[in-house]
């Protein structure tokens, strides 16, 4: 692999360093919110499902207030009410048409919220529907000079698309109904189990590659110095197409990504997530070609050994000449028809290609840089899903992940399963950062276990391996736990997987090597050794 194509995966790692594992909140809680007796409630999704003239009609999602009585979870329970239009439409004051259990739609604005909630309990209303004069949901809250807030029926505000909607529909027929229901999330969906088991194979496999690449480098070179002169034997030998990170370059990584998530999130447009598919669509076509390459040389190892010179690429491979149209088909009908529902199959497929070459360009040479670049990003990602908060009012990371305000999905560089179970949908997803990283250390292990010719349990990949599917694992228990707010799965991976291999490379003695050189001492093949029992036979001379 020349440098132009070591240096350019190299610039698209940083825009892959979102390190999050996200499930899709329904419960949206807010400190700033203010609670009281009769005002604290949490702030749930709620589903509005329609019916127009008894036929099934769209289904919306709205946000249920600080007031009112909880909604119901499940839909088998929640009861099917007939839809009224307030008169006036701000509900302001007593309605002029008379109500009898059913839900009342209004409009915001002119009085307090729970004023128009009032109203329509006293009117008879089962329930009431505001409708925000935006198309984004808005948080509805007591003010803070209410004192004594007793509203006994469920408040939800609408976007204003919803309402509309329901407003023509109402005008036009003659009848129109609606249940009000907030699903709880399963407390493991299957997408889960999947993404993990898509984070750990990545791993293996990247970790599998850049060890057999590495021995063969090692044996190659072990050939070369056997038969060669002594002034040739110290020289040492590089690898041609990896790169090895220093403890500068680790602090740096983390230091640009963090100037790269605040552009993203800055910047974060529709036209803006355009460019970031392309550079993804760049990467994913790099990567797909280099793991296809890898694959098919066992089959076709003279075209992938006879190069053609390209204008602008250079010295290119039959093979590589071969794959590349299908890789470039493959990326660009991907970004054509990324909002279909099964698009996802083609980010995964592309991200996974990318991780695995990046893992297998970019190594960790010692424990101690290893150390290093998993430190800052652990506090990396703490600041940037915590304590960004504070000084931008929400999490950066999370808004990155999501692509708020970019009418999009989420940026591309995160792999993704939709979720199975799950009533309210979505996507469970992790970012590259925490496959990445890991992986770095993990790879770095199992290629020290193969230098060294140390069996499964008496090396550290298997530990290493373990310890981050366990790290992982809690970070969706977290995931759960917390309601699907995003998680900073490095907070939990770091830990498990660095404290494994410091506290086993100690109790085995190993550590000193294994943070300084970062490679067994293997003899040179070039020098012969003196028999064993040559300095005893001198001892014997000396005495006598």
């Amino acid at each position: 692999m020349d440098s132009k194509r070591v240096l350019l995966i190299l610039g698209l790692i940083q825009l892959c360093l979102v390190q999050l594992v996200f499930g899709g909140d329904i419960v949206h809680e807010d400190d700033k919110a203010p609670k009281k007796p009769g005002c604290s409630n949490n702030f749930v999704l709620v589903k509005i499902q329609t019916w127009i003239d008894n036929v099934e009609s769209r289904e919306f999602v709205g946000v249920g207030a600080r007031f009112g009585t909880t909604m119901e979870s499940k839909e088998k329970h929640a009861n099917h009410s007939k839809l009224a239009l307030a008169d006036p439409p701000d509900l302001c004051s007593p309605p002029k048409n008379k109500l009898a259990g059913e839900v009342i739609l209004v409009r915001r604005g002119n009085c307090k919220f729970t004023t128009k909630a009032n109203v329509a309990e006293a009117a008879g209303a089962s329930g009431i529907l505001i409708i925000n004069f935006k198309k984004e949901l808005y948080k509805m809250v007591c003010e803070t000079n209410e004192t004594d807030v007793d509203i006994h029926i469920p408040a939800v505000m609408l976007p204003q698309d919803a309402g509309l909607f329901l407003e023509s529909s109402m005008k036009k027929t003659s009848e129109v109904a609606v249940q009000l229901y907030s699903p709880e999330r399963p407390l493991v969906d299957i997408a889960e189990v999947f993404l993990w088991l898509m984070a750990v194979g990545t791993i293996l496999c990247s970790s599998f590659w850049s060890a057999w690449s590495a021995r063969e480098a090692a044996i190659e070179q072990d050939k070369i110095l056997k038969d060669a002169s002594f002034d040739y034997a110290n020289v040492e030998q590089g690898s041609s197409g990896v790169v090895d990170i220093n403890t500068m370059s680790a602090v740096l990584f983390v230091v640009i990504a963090s100037g790269f998530l605040i552009m993203l999130y800055k910047l974060m447009s529709y036209w803006f997530i355009e460019l970031l598919v392309v550079l993804f669509c760049i990467g994913g076509v790099e990567g797909l070609q280099t793991c296809l390459v890898a694959l098919l040389l066992r089959w076709f190892k003279s075209a992938g050994e006879t190069f053609v010179k390209v204008p602008v690429f250079g010295a290119i491979s039959y093979l590589t000449l071969a794959v590349a149209p299908f890789c470039i088909t493959f990326a660009v009908v991907w970004a054509v028809y990324r909002r279909v529902n099964f698009a996802w199959i083609g980010q995964d497929i592309l991200g996974i290609a990318l991780i695995i070459t990046v893992l297998q360009i970019v190594r960790v040479p010692n424990l101690k840089v290893g150390t290093v670049l998993l430190s800052c990003a652990f506090l990396y990602d703490i600041f940037w899903v915590f304590v960004s908060k504070s000084w931008f009012n929400e999490s950066v990371m999370i808004v990155v992940a999501r692509g708020d305000r970019s009418g999009e999905d989420g940026i591309p560089m995160l792999l993704k399963i939709p979720r199975m179970f799950d009533p309210w949908g979505g996507f469970s997803i992790i970012g590259f950062g925490d496959i990445l990283l890991p992986g770095l250390l993990i790879a770095f292990s199992l290629r020290y276990d193969w230098l060294s010719n140390k069996s499964l349990r008496a090396g550290y990949f298997v530990w290493a391996m373990s310890a981050y599917g366990l790290g992982l694992l809690i970070t969706y228990v977290a995931l759960n736990l917390m309601d699907g707010h995003g998680q900073p799965a490095l907070l939990y991976i770091v830990p498990f997987t660095l404290g494994t291999f410091i506290t086993l490379g100690k109790i085995r003695g190993d550590l000193s090597n294994l943070w300084s050189r970062g490679e067994p001492v293997r003899p040179c093949p070039h020098f012969q050794l003196q028999p064993t029992n040559q300095p005893e036979e001198r001892e014997e001379e000396h005495q006598h």
